[in-house]
């Protein structure tokens, strides 16, 4: 879990969202602009958190979409699960 968890992705995404929280903490108004960068945050996260999921889902064996980052992967992923015998 913890080579999840560490991703570059979330790890991006969080200092973006702390980057975000900063600048509402500076009395900045909130403009469109400030809500344009919210949803690309928003959009960073979920992608992030879906490559999390599609790669705990190839290592465990299940199908995954093919537009999916790891697609292709699956098999190689999957003896990697199998050699820390989980």
């Amino acid at each position: 879990m913890r080579s999840y968890l560490f991703g570059s992705g979330i790890i991006s995404a969080i200092t973006g969202g702390l980057a975000l929280l900063r600048g509402l903490r500076n009395g900045e108004a909130f403009t469109w602009r400030m809500a344009l960068a919210w949803v690309s945050w928003g959009i960073s996260l979920a992608l992030a958190v879906g490559t999390i999921v599609d790669t705990r889902r190839a290592a465990r064996g299940k199908n995954i979409d093919l537009d999916s980052p790891v697609s292709g992967r699956e098999d190689k992923l999957m003896k990697k699960r199998a050699r820390r015998g989980r």
